[in-house]
């Protein structure tokens, strides 16, 4: 149970840069394309603004990062970019959002076997906590990266379930969609993990659905393979297996480690 409650969860897809909203036309624009998995082209539209914008530097490390996470490739622009971003940092605020990407940067880097950076991890998210204050719209994001470490690097799983569980509760208060069907995904998969499959079943089926209304292309696959997992209906589950692998050729086999989990095309695309 404990293995399928960690592939359920999603290890290489965590929530990168804001929700798509607002007026800003480069925002949306990114947006577009991150979610298309076009990651490269994102980070070009914010390059400009991000060579003297401390929140544009940020975002763009994210989408960076997001194409880490994804693909498993790009850690040296990834790297490049934030530590631009740091640079720029000039008070808490800043200088705590760019260590919370710093420790999922190192996360990353460890959780995909590139090179074992969890002690660097653990200390950069210890450094944001210590830099945010209690109401920052950041705090929600940091405790689910560290809920992540407390799961996937020390196997704790209370640990990771109450930290899942207050950026949860971050999320909902800041009205951040995005975290949002991450936090549900990740109860779920601690739900998964008790046994508790109803309760499962919710947390992915509200993670699916968020995305599904954001329109956030490359992390549908992932939530339709995860509820897929604790259906009691074999052929509804197989259904949501094969659209899940219908997608994942679609953006070019991302997310890679999805890829080879999903069944395969019954005819050549």
């Amino acid at each position: 149970m404990a293995d399928t409650a960690m592939r359920n969860s999603g290890l290489s897809e965590e929530p990168q840069g804001p929700d798509p909203h607002g007026d800003d036309p480069l925002e949306r624009a990114v947006w577009r394309l991150r979610s298309r998995a076009c990651w490269d082209d994102a980070a070009a539209l914010l390059a400009p603004r991000a060579a003297t914008e401390v929140g544009t530097a940020l975002r763009r490390t994210a989408v960076l990062i997001e194409q880490c996470m994804f693909t498993a490739e790009g850690w040296g622009a990834a790297e490049d970019a934030l530590r631009s971003a740091e640079a720029l940092a000039t008070d808490d605020e800043e200088r705590g959002a760019a260590a919370c990407e710093r420790g999922h940067l190192a996360y990353a880097s460890t959780l995909l076997g590139v090179r074992d950076r969890a002690d660097e991890a653990r200390s950069a998210l210890g450094r944001a906590a210590a830099l945010l204050a209690a109401g920052s719209p950041t705090r929600p994001l940091l405790n689910f990266r560290r809920g992540l470490i407390a799961q996937h690097l020390s196997d704790n799983p209370s640990d990771a379930t109450a930290a899942f569980q207050r950026a949860h509760a971050g999320a909902t208060a800041h009205g951040q969609r995005l975290l949002l069907s991450f936090t549900w995904r990740h109860v779920a998969a601690m739900a998964e993990h008790d046994g508790k499959l109803a309760e499962a079943r919710h947390g992915f089926a509200e993670s699916l659905r968020i995305r599904e209304e954001l329109g956030y292309l490359i992390g549908i696959a992932p939530a339709l393979a995860s509820l897929a997992s604790v259906l009691p209906d074999a052929g509804e589950a197989a259904r949501l297996r094969a659209e899940a692998a219908r997608l994942v050729r679609l953006l070019g086999g991302v997310p890679a480690w999805l890829a080879d989990r999903l069944p395969p095309a019954a005819t050549p695309d």
